[in-house]
């Protein structure tokens, strides 16, 4: 058992995680960083570590970007221009936080980061869900069929 939550969850084996997954494990990872930022605001190399969260949650951005932006990307128009003016308010709000460094100012960039990733499990849940649902309850043993009666 691990004594640091955070050592395991950075040693989770990503290979087996589908795409949706591993984006909503680098926006918490960002998050995190960022949070730590936040929580050590006293620290001396303070700046050394908001540079580097700012880094690490600007290339995730960056990769949602450029994926939103490609010609074949499938999703929705609509939702794609969402993402990509969050990621251009992202964008924005680093280049203040590096100019005028402030811990409050970082809320709303994790908050975000928080949120898309919770959106990006829950829809990871809602195709696992859907996924099995597809299997017929006659292939099922009588044990986990369900029951018509009340």
């Amino acid at each position: 058992m691990y004594n640091n939550p955070l050592k395991a969850y950075q040693e989770i084996d990503k290979s087996c995680m589908s795409g949706r997954e591993v984006e909503a494990y680098a926006l918490t990872k960002a998050a995190m960083a960022l949070r730590a930022c936040q929580n050590n605001w006293a620290a001396s190399d303070i700046q050394q570590q908001l540079e580097s969260a700012l880094k690490l949650n600007q290339r995730v951005w960056n990769i949602f970007q450029l994926e939103l932006t490609k010609a074949d990307n499938p999703m929705p128009i609509n939702i794609k221009q969402n993402i990509l003016k969050l990621g251009a308010f992202i964008d924005n709000r680093s280049l203040q936080l590096i100019a005028h460094p402030k811990p409050q100012a970082l809320d709303i960039i994790i908050s975000i980061n928080e949120n898309l990733a919770a959106g990006l499990r829950q829809s990871v849940g809602v195709e696992t869900a859907a996924e099995t649902s597809h299997v017929s309850s006659d292939k099922m043993p009588p044990h986990t069929q369900l029951s018509e009666t009340p």
